[in-house]
C-alpha cells in the first residue's frame, strides 16, 4: 500500500533525494567509500558544502554580506545562540507557539526579554497583529510558521529594529526578503534534510557586537571564520540538503514551492470547512500552508480514534495532532505531493459517508 508521509518532523523529502544520499552512503562518488566514512575534510566533500551554500543564497535571493552555516544542536540550540550573540541589554520576542515560548525561556538567561504580544490565552490558534516592538531592543524575534498550532506569518513583518527568526517549518516554502533580518535559523528536518543539522543565515557585519565572552563554540563568528567546518559537521545531512536545494532549484524555485504550497493547502482546507465531520482548529487568516490542523466537530467528538484508524489503514502516516491540540495534523511540505492531499481528502469524503 502507498504510504502517504504527513508526519511533522522529520518529515517527507523528494523520492529521488533518498535515492541519490542512499547511493552516496554505499559509495560516495566512486571513491569506494560511504559518506558516512569520508572526512569532512576530504576535498570531495568541500565542493558539497560550497555547493549547497551557493544554492541557498541564489534560490532565496541572500544580498552580500550575509553566511549560511550548517551547524549541529538543532533550532533548540538556537535559542541560545542567538541571544549569546546579539542580545546585549534588551530583546523583543512574538510568543506564537511552543517554540517561540522555548526561545523567550533561553533569552531570559542574557538580558531584559519584552513579550511583545502572545495568542496564548487562545492556545496559540492566532498571531497577534496590533502590537508595538520597542525602538531600544537589540532586535525582535518570531517564529514564522507554528508546527503544532498551524498559524503561520506568510509575510516579511516591517519592523524598525534588527529582526531573527525562527523559520525551522517553512524555509524555501515562499520567497523572503533577508535584507530584512539580522539571522535566520532552522532545524532542516522539515523542509531541507534529515534530522542532524541546522542551517543559520547570519549577517556578518551583525556579529561581535555584544560585550559578554562567548564560548568559542557557540559564537557565531567561529563558524563564519570556518566556512562551517571549525568542528565536524553532520556530513551525511548536508549532502542530503544539497540534493534538496537542486530539487527545489529543478522543480522551479522557492516562486514555485509557494505555489503549490497554496494549492495544497487550499485543497485541504476546502474540505475541512465543507466537512460536517471536521473543523480548523487556527484562525482561518493565519492557517499555516506547512502544518494544517483539525479537529472532529464537536458532535462528532467520539468518531476521533475512529477516523485516525480509518486513515491510518488508508495509508495516512502521521496525522494525529500534537497533544496539546488533539486533533489531527497534516504536514504538508514541500515534498508533499499534491496527490497524497487528494488521498486524504478522499478519506475524509469516505468516512464522511460512513458516518
Amino acid at each position: 500500500m502507498k504510504k502517504h508521509n504527513f508526519n511533522a518532523g522529520p518529515s517527507i523529502l523528494p523520492r529521488e533525494v533518498i535515492e541519490n544520499t542512499a547511493k552516496a552512503i554505499l559509495d560516495f562518488e566512486d571513491s569506494g567509500l560511504s559518506l558516512m566514512e569520508i572526512s569532512h575534510r576530504a576535498k570531495n566533500f568541500q565542493p558539497v558544502v560550497d555547493e549547497a551554500v551557493a544554492l541557498f543564497k541564489e534560490l532565496l535571493n541572500i544580498p552580500e554580506g550575509y553566511s549560511v552555516l550548517f551547524l549541529g544542536g538543532g533550532a533548540s540550540l538556537e535559542f541560545c545562540m542567538v541571544p549569546f550573540n546579539f542580545l546585549e541589554k534588551k530583546a523583543a520576542y512574538l510568543n506564537t507557539g511552543v517554540w517561540a515560548k522555548k526561545a523567550m525561556k533561553e533569552a531570559k538567561g542574557f538580558g531584559e526579554v519584552v513579550e511583545v504580544a502572545s495568542s496564548a490565552e487562545a492556545n496559540y490558534t492566532y498571531i497577534p497583529k496590533d502590537y508595538t516592538v520597542p525602538a531600544d531592543v537589540d532586535y525582535f524575534h518570531i517564529t514564522t510558521n507554528n508546527t503544532i498550532y498551524g498559524t503561520e506569518l506568510k509575510n516579511d513583518l516591517d519592523v524598525n529594529v534588527p529582526m531573527i527568526a525562527d523559520m525551522s517549518s517553512d524555509i524555501f516554502s515562499r520567497p523572503i526578503d533577508v535584507s530584512k533580518y539580522i539571522c535566520i535559523y532552522g532545524g532542516a528536518q522539515k523542509n531541507l534534510a534529515p534530522s542532524g543539522v541546522t542551517f543559520v543565515i547570519v549577517k556578518n557585519d551583525a556579529v561581535g557586537k555584544v560585550s559578554r565572552y562567548i564560548p568559542t563554540m557557540l559564537n557565531y563568528q567561529t563558524h563564519i571564520d570556518g566556512g562551517s567546518m571549525f568542528n565536524t559537521p553532520p556530513v551525511v545531512p548536508i549532502y542530503a540538503a544539497l540534493q534538496t536545494l537542486r530539487w527545489i532549484k529543478a522543480e522551479g524555485g522557492v516562486k514555485e514551492m509557494e505555489r503549490r504550497a497554496i494549492e495544497k493547502a487550499d485543497m485541504l482546507y476546502a474540505e475541512i470547512d465543507r466537512n460536517k465531520l471536521f473543523t480548523g482548529t487556527a484562525a482561518k487568516e493565519d492557517r499555516s500552508r506547512m502544518n494544517i490542523c483539525f479537529v472532529m466537530a464537536p458532535e462528532y467528538k467520539d468518531l476521533e480514534a475512529d477516523f485516525l484508524k480509518f486513515a491510518t489503514e488508508k495509508g495516512m502516516v502521521g496525522i494525529k495532532g500534537h497533544r496539546s491540540v488533539g486533533g489531527f495534523r497534516a504536514s504538508c511540505y514541500n515534498a508533499m505531493p499534491k496527490e497524497s492531499v487528494q488521498a486524504l481528502i478522499d478519506c475524509m469524503q469516505e468516512f464522511e459517508k460512513l458516518h
